[in-house]
């Protein structure tokens, strides 16, 4: 095996650090490599984010973690059996996403899901010949016994997106595999998007958009690398978090995820880490015969759950600073923040009472009420926005800063900007939290984010229109029409 094994079971703060420093991942950020990231602009206050959810887990090890050969390990890396397993389960994703405010959407547990469930159905891996159950067990092992953060990529950037990557006018673009040897393969182009690429491990799963053709075979893939490995470079975008003071960015300051185009540069892939190999059928089921699509939107229910939950909260601090109870137009708006978190809570509890065990006795919750989850979300999310900018009006766009707080204008911000029932330092910490909520560059790469977060919600349509069957409701409505007038 080719793995630098420490088996710390769930880590801590220092130990996050300490292995980023020991096996920094090769980032570009505008133009230049960024050699220690640790201490660099713009990931220095991301990775202090990671390291601090880290610790976060050990000050609520009840509900975060659990015992595993001797030691503590995130519960987030559990195989549920029972509904009482994914009830606690689900305690543990929702009380990780709180650290954040829903606002990390690639939080380390989010793919402990995915490898959790690869592994309780890794016999799915031999199917057609192929011989990956041992290792998809064994880097599920590794990742849980060391409480390994993972990026992911699972896109191939088209300049045509109506062709196969093996179709596009450079079928080179695309990760693809350009070498086989007895102790690996050679993979090179290009993937999209890795969030939290300064994570320990990049997981490369496979696209489900790709035809039954031989062409198509070498793009057909699924390994897991350290994002140290060589070769490997992420170009990083441009950052919302700014380096500036956290009483002014009180979440692009923290909750910075940054996103990365991968680029494999004839990267070395050990068959130690390979998942799946050419084999287009096991790609296309990667995700729904081993329950990891329900278990990662499960994750996803979790995390929307908090982030409802914290836009509710804000809102309705703004009401009351304001004095706005007295206004129709405003109940509305908080009517609608209060539905959608028990809209979302609701599709959380009907996953979990319809969870049924699949035929590799993993308890996977109910797949409906998750699609439904994830197809009215995005939906739901930018409204939320949309109702902070609402309420905070011309409030949100001319605020002063914790430096004009403290400058020689002090005693003019303190008259000027005070509100109802706030003095005016509660009321700039209150509105420039709203601020970086709906209005920052953090504020607009959520939205973005949100409305993409399971890919092309066109797609995700159309895949609701094939695959939910509607003929019972026909079927009632043809009986009610055939029947007698009474």
């Amino acid at each position: 095996m080719l793995f630098d094994s420490e088996k710390l079971g769930a880590r801590k703060g220092e130990d996050v650090i300490r292995r980023l420093k020991q096996h920094p991942p090769n980032l570009w950020y505008r133009g230049k490599q960024v050699t220690n990231p640790c201490s660099t602009h713009p990931f220095k206050n991301s990775i202090t984010t990671l390291s601090s959810l880290y610790d976060y887990q050990w000050k609520h090890p009840n509900i975060m973690l659990m015992n595993e050969g001797g030691r503590k390990v995130s519960k987030a890396f559990s195989v549920p059996k029972e509904k009482s397993d994914l009830k606690g389960l689900g305690k543990a994703l929702i009380k990780s996403a709180q650290f954040s405010q829903g606002m990390l959407g690639r939080e380390p547990a989010y793919l402990n899901r995915s490898v959790s469930c690869f592994s309780a159905c890794s016999n799915f891996f031999d199917v057609g010949g192929s011989n990956f159950s041992s290792n998809v067990e064994n880097l599920y092992k590794y990742i849980r016994d060391n409480d390994l953060s993972m990026t992911h990529t699972l896109i191939n950037p088209r300049q045509n997106r109506r062709n196969d990557p093996n179709f596009q006018l450079d079928p080179t673009v695309a990760a693809h595999i350009t070498k086989e040897t007895d102790s690996g393969i050679y993979i090179n182009g290009a993937r999209l998007l890795a969030t939290l690429p300064f994570a320990d491990e990049l997981a490369v799963f496979p696209s489900r958009l790709m035809s039954m053709s031989e062409a198509s075979k070498n793009y057909a893939f699924a390994f897991i690398i350290p994002t140290s490995s060589s070769g490997l470079k992420f170009i990083c975008r441009e950052s919302v978090d700014y380096g500036l003071d956290k009483n002014n960015y009180p979440l692009s300051s923290r909750y910075e995820e940054m996103d990365a185009v991968v680029v494999f540069d004839n990267v070395f892939v050990p068959w130690e880490r390979v998942l799946c190999h050419r084999d287009i059928d096991i790609c296309r089921n990667f995700y729904d015969t081993t329950g990891a699509t329900a278990h990662i939107a499960y994750q996803v229910v979790c995390k929307n759950i908090v982030k409802t939950e914290f836009y509710l909260g804000l809102v309705s601090l703004m009401i009351r600073g304001s004095d706005l109870d007295g206004f129709q137009h405003v109940h509305q708006k908080m009517a609608e923040l209060w539905a959608g978190l028990q809209t979302m809570k609701a599709f959380k509890t009907a996953s979990e009472a319809g969870a049924r065990t699949n035929v590799f006795g993993m308890l996977v919750p109910d797949w409906d009420p998750l699609d439904a989850a994830r197809f009215i979300f995005p939906r739901l999310y930018p409204r939320m926005v949309e109702i902070v900018q609402e309420l905070g009006a011309s409030g949100l766009v001319a605020l002063p800063t914790k430096e004009d707080l403290q400058g020689p204008l002090r005693e003019d911000i303190k008259k000027y900007f005070q509100s109802a029932r706030l003095e005016a330092q509660d009321k700039i910490d209150l509105y420039r939290l709203a601020w970086d909520a709906s209005l920052s560059a953090f504020a607009a790469r959520q939205i973005q984010y949100e409305r993409f977060f399971f890919g092309d919600p066109v797609q995700m349509s159309s895949r609701i229109f094939r695959n939910k069957s509607c003929s019972e409701a026909m079927h009632r409505v043809e009986n009610f029409l055939r029947r007698d007038v009474q």
